[in-house]
C-alpha cells in the first residue's frame, strides 16, 4: 500500500473556504481503478443476494404482529477441561512493635577548650551586686506600691458603684412610683371620660325617648279611640259575662232547643202515624157497618133513619173520614201525655196508646149509630 503526504492531495482545500466556488466533482483520473472498484462492489452484492436466497427464512408474520430479532446463540461456554487444584498454606511472622526513635544528637563540629578563673580576678561581688540589688528592690517596691494603689482604686470604685446602685435603685423606685401615679391618673381620666360619655348618652337617649313619647302621644291621641273602637267592634274587647253567655250558654241552649224540636217533630210524626192508622181502621169499620145496613134494608123493606152523634170537637163526617185529622174523639189526657213524653224525649208505649185510641175494644163508643 502506497502512503503519501496528505498535503499534496487534491481533495484538501487550501486557503479561505468561504470563497470556494462549488463546482462539479473532480473526474477520476484512473478510469481502470474506478471500473475495478465497481466490479468488486457488484460481485459482493451478488454474493450477498445469493446467500440471502439460500438462507432459511422465517414465515411471514401474522397480520397485526411483527418479527423481532432474538439472540439464539449460547451465552455461556462449557469448559470441558478440568483444572488441577492444590491447597497450600503459608504462615507469616507476627508484627513487631516499631522501636522508639533514638534522640537526635548532632555531631560535634568544634573543638572543646577550657579556662580557670580564680576568686577576685574578674570582679568584686559586693561591689558589683549593689546596683543589681537596688534595681531588684526598687522594682519590687514599685510593684508593691502599684498593687496597693490598684487595691485602693478598686475599693473606691466598689464604694462608688455601691453608691451609684443605691441612687439608681432609688431613682428607679421613684420612676416606678411616678409611672404608677401617671397610670392611675390616666385610668381615672379615662373612667371619668367614660362616665361623662355615658351620662351624655343617657341624657341624649332620655331626651329622645321623651320626644318620641310626646310625639307618639300627640300622634295617637286621635288614633287610639278609633283603633279601640274598631277592635271593640271586631270583638277583641268584650265583657266576660257576655262572652261567657255567648260562648257557653247560647250554644248549649241552641243545642237543647234543637233536641227539643227534634223530639217534638218525632212525636208529631208518630202521632200522625197513629192517627192515620186509627182513622183508617174507623173508616174500614164505618164502611163495614154501612154495608151491613145496606144488606139488611132490602129484607125489611125500609131503612131506618140513622142518627150519628159526633163529639164536640168534630164538625161533621168529612173530618172523621179525612186521614190525619185532629178532630177524632180521642182522650185528651192521653194525647197531652203522649206529646209531653215525646217533647222531653221519653219513650211512649204504643200498646197503651193503642189501648187508649181503640176505645171500642173496652166497650166505649165515641159515637152512636142507631135507628128506631
Amino acid at each position: 500500500m502506497h502512503h503519501g503526504n496528505i498535503m499534496y492531495d487534491r481533495r484538501v482545500i487550501r486557503g479561505n473556504t468561504y470563497a470556494l466556488q462549488m463546482g462539479p466533482p473532480p473526474v477520476q483520473s484512473d478510469a481502470l481503478e474506478f471500473q475495478r472498484l465497481q466490479q468488486s462492489h457488484k460481485k459482493a452484492a451478488a454474493k450477498r443476494r445469493a446467500l440471502d436466497q439460500f438462507r432459511p427464512q422465517s414465515p411471514e408474520a401474522v397480520e397485526g404482529r411483527k418479527h423481532l430479532s432474538v439472540q439464539t446463540e449460547l451465552y455461556l461456554e462449557e469448559i470441558a477441561d478440568r483444572v488441577i487444584e492444590i491447597d497450600m498454606e503459608c504462615q507469616t511472622d507476627a508484627f513487631l512493635d516499631r522501636p522508639p526513635t533514638p534522640l537526635f544528637i548532632p555531631a560535634k563540629t568544634g573543638v572543646d577548650v577550657e579556662t580557670q578563673i580564680l576568686e577576685g580576678e574578674l570582679f568584686d561581688f559586693d561591689l558589683e551586686v549593689k546596683p543589681m540589688l537596688e534595681v531588684l528592690v526598687g522594682k519590687t517596691i514599685e510593684q508593691a506600691l502599684l498593687e496597693v494603689m490598684e487595691e485602693e482604686e478598686l475599693a473606691s470604685l466598689q464604694v462608688r458603684q455601691y453608691n451609684y446602685e443605691e441612687l439608681r435603685n432609688a431613682e428607679l423606685a421613684e420612676v416606678q412610683r411616678l409611672e404608677e401615679q401617671e397610670r392611675r391618673h390616666r385610668e381615672e381620666k379615662e373612667r371619668r371620660k367614660q362616665q361623662q360619655w355615658e351620662i351624655v348618652h343617657k341624657q341624649t337617649e332620655t331626651s329622645q325617648k321623651i320626644a318620641a313619647r310626646v310625639f307618639a302621644q300627640r300622634y295617637l291621641s286621635d288614633l287610639l279611640p278609633s283603633v279601640f273602637g274598631s277592635l271593640r267592634d271586631a270583638g277583641y274587647f268584650y265583657d266576660p259575662v257576655e262572652r261567657d253567655i255567648e260562648v257557653g250558654f247560647l250554644p248549649w241552649l241552641l243545642n237543647e232547643v234543637d233536641k227539643a224540636m227534634e223530639h217534638s217533630m218525632l212525636g208529631r210524626a208518630v202521632l200522625d202515624m197513629l192517627i192515620r192508622e186509627v182513622v183508617q181502621r174507623r173508616q174500614a169499620a164505618y164502611e163495614a157497618l154501612m154495608g151491613r145496613q145496606a144488606f139488611l134494608a132490602p129484607e125489611t123493606g125500609f131503612m131506618a133513619p140513622t142518627t150519628m152523634v159526633y163529639p164536640p170537637e168534630v164538625d161533621g163526617p168529612q173530618d172523621l173520614l179525612t186521614p190525619g185529622t185532629q178532630g177524632l174523639l180521642l182522650d185528651r189526657d192521653l194525647l197531652q201525655t203522649t206529646q209531653s213524653r215525646l217533647s222531653v224525649g221519653r219513650p211512649v208505649d204504643s200498646t197503651s196508646l193503642q189501648d187508649g185510641l181503640y176505645m171500642e175494644e173496652e166497650g166505649e163508643e165515641p159515637f152512636e149509630i142507631g135507628g128506631p
